[in-house]
């Protein structure tokens, strides 16, 4: 049988607020559509949904930015809370323009903004990516797999931009229940060659492909990616963040 992968949208879930049950709106959500969790399938959540349930927004007009952020606001043309509220999630101020300040944020992920995003928050709020994203994952996984009795995977994603290529593209910030990289390093091609380098961002990929459904202007914030192959893994988005010296572009 050919392989086959599905990518299913979850509609319905209802504006997110700090202290909500992320889980339990989740699986009601999956239930009024009509759908299902069958074992194996990988469960991605964008940040920003995990981001509101866990508090982390900040209004901007409760910021008072550091003269750090004034001056390099300033510089920029940007405003000083902004880059207030950037410098603050950042470990490592990779580049500066006034389009974007590449950051690493204290997670290790090198990302436009250190995660901070503007978009589908109320006006005059931000929202942070969350603490820890893994924890989040792993807490998703726990919930949803105790409410539909299967073993599953969770991906939280976010959007970031690519060396090299226009556009945006999902990936994956927290993991939990698969193994966020596929190694194929040792394994030999169908021509006998052994690969000594390859590895599969399976992560990255199915966060992609969730996007597919989800759309910016649609108010999707999960989707069900089926028939998806992965090493069973306690998991974990770092894993996925290039080591220093490996990493041409630090």
């Amino acid at each position: 049988m050919a392989a086959r992968v599905e990518v299913l949208g979850v509609p319905g879930l209802p504006e997110v607020k700090a202290g909500d049950d992320l889980a339990d709106l989740i699986a009601a959500a999956i239930r009024r559509a009509g759908l299902s969790l069958e074992p194996a399938d990988v469960v991605v959540v964008t940040h920003k949904v995990v981001s509101k349930a866990e508090g982390r927004l900040v209004r901007l007009d409760r910021v008072t930015p550091s003269n750090t952020a004034r001056q390099l606001a300033e510089e920029l043309g940007r405003r000083p809370e902004d880059v207030e509220v950037i410098l603050r999630e950042t470990a490592r101020l990779v580049r500066a323009a006034p389009w974007a300040l590449i950051a690493q944020t204290r997670h290790g992920f090198v990302c436009a903004n250190a995660g901070v995003d503007h978009s589908n928050t109320a006006p005059g709020v931000v929202s942070l990516l969350p603490e820890d994203p893994d924890a989040s994952a792993r807490g998703l996984q726990a919930a949803l797999e105790a409410a539909f009795g299967v073993p599953l995977a969770v991906v939280v994603s976010d959007t970031f931009g690519r060396p090299w290529r226009l556009g945006q593209t999902n990936v994956a910030v927290g993991v939990a229940g698969m193994a966020p990289l596929n190694d194929y390093r040792g394994q030999a091609d169908p021509a006998g060659r052994t690969l000594v380098a390859t590895q599969v961002a399976v992560a990255d990929e199915v966060a992609a492909a969730a996007e597919l459904v989800m759309g910016k202007l649609d108010r999707v914030p999960v989707a069900i990616v089926r028939g998806v192959r992965y090493a069973r893994a306690a998991g974990s988005a770092r894993d996925l963040v290039r080591p220093a010296e490996r990493d041409l572009f630090r």
